[in-house]
């Protein structure tokens, strides 16, 4: 098993290894969903396109509150 960086023994961080964590995930969510909503307004696609922008608003929402405790 291979030892934590040094340093970091034993802190609990929020991005588990390899997979960019929640701030990338979040800011990737809100990029792909706001394509989504694009193409679900271009269709005339009323309800999916008002699901898909709370979620980009919900994904946006959270990449902003971490980067302003990220400042703080």
């Amino acid at each position: 098993m291979p030892l934590p960086p040094s340093g970091s023994e034993g802190l609990p961080t929020d991005d588990p290894p390899g997979d960019g964590g929640p701030d990338e995930a979040a800011s990737f969510i809100a990029e792909s969903v706001a394509e989504l909503a694009l193409l679900a307004r271009r269709h005339k696609l009323g309800m999916l396109v008002r699901l898909l922008e709370m979620a980009q608003l919900e994904a946006e929402e959270r990449v902003r509150l971490r980067s302003k405790r990220r400042l703080s």
